[in-house]
């Protein structure tokens, strides 16, 4: 059965974020279980993807923070799964740190990957950074057009015909930055630079991942354009 613990505060239980952690490690669910109930978060915990499918369907989270290597199901496997029907943030906890399992991790729709073992105060930095993309505050901010899609640079936030569009961390950060420099072309080593992307690689996968949100015809796009030889740029309205 899945754990649940929350913060002693003032706030109401319903006020507070609500993080699922799905990993089969006891010692790491109930670390990270304390920790973060410490710092102002509601959690639930639970030991396979079996569980997390039934925590999903009676609960809503802001934020799962998923292992891969579990028994039976794998959390790439749980995260290709969910991202059919949620667009509820992912951070990917593994032991293997290697580009080719990030990649992986991106390509499945992943909002971030961090490498065990790590510091709770550095997971708990990129749960506040996931956190501040998908609960901005209710404010209008300069927005860059894209056909039927619209980008608000102050909330991070993309839609398309006035519908929310699901972005990664690493995909929001990326088009974040085009946005601020529309008709700059960045390189690839540029935008591992910029974005912490780490491989051109990366940087290519997010691409592909952002114009297929964006574009009509992803093969042909009209805003984020590649500049043969350079990199990639966006074009706006």
């Amino acid at each position: 059965m899945a754990e649940t613990n929350a913060l002693k505060t003032d706030r109401p239980d319903a006020d507070l974020p609500h993080v699922l952690i799905v990993d089969d490690d006891t010692r790491i669910r109930t670390l990270l279980q304390r920790f973060l109930s410490g710092n102002g978060y509601r959690v639930t915990a639970a030991s396979t993807a079996a569980e997390a499918r039934d925590c999903l369907r009676g609960l809503a989270f802001d934020l799962i923070v998923l292992d891969i290597m579990m028994p039976g199901e794998s959390g790439l496997s749980l995260t290709e799964s969910l991202r059919k029907t949620l667009d509820v943030p992912i951070l990917l906890l593994t032991a293997r740190g290697e580009p080719q399992d990030r990649i992986a991790g991106l390509e499945v729709g992943a909002d971030d990957y961090l490498a065990k073992p790590f510091e709770p105060k550095e997971l708990l930095l990129r749960i506040q950074t996931i956190m501040r993309r998908t609960r901005p505050e209710e404010r209008k901010g300069r927005e860059i057009k894209m056909g039927p899609c619209v980008y608000n640079l102050h909330r991070h936030e993309l839609t398309r015909e006035g519908r929310p569009v699901h972005l990664t961390t690493a995909e929001s950060t990326l088009l974040d930055l085009f946005a601020h420099n529309p008709g700059r072309v960045f390189s690839r080593a540029e935008l591992c630079e910029n974005t912490g992307a780490g491989l051109e690689r990366t940087v290519d996968v997010q691409m592909t991942r952002l114009r297929r949100k964006i574009e009509d015809d992803p093969r042909a796009p009209l805003y984020l354009q590649t500049v043969r030889g350079k990199g990639y740029m966006l074009v706006p309205e």
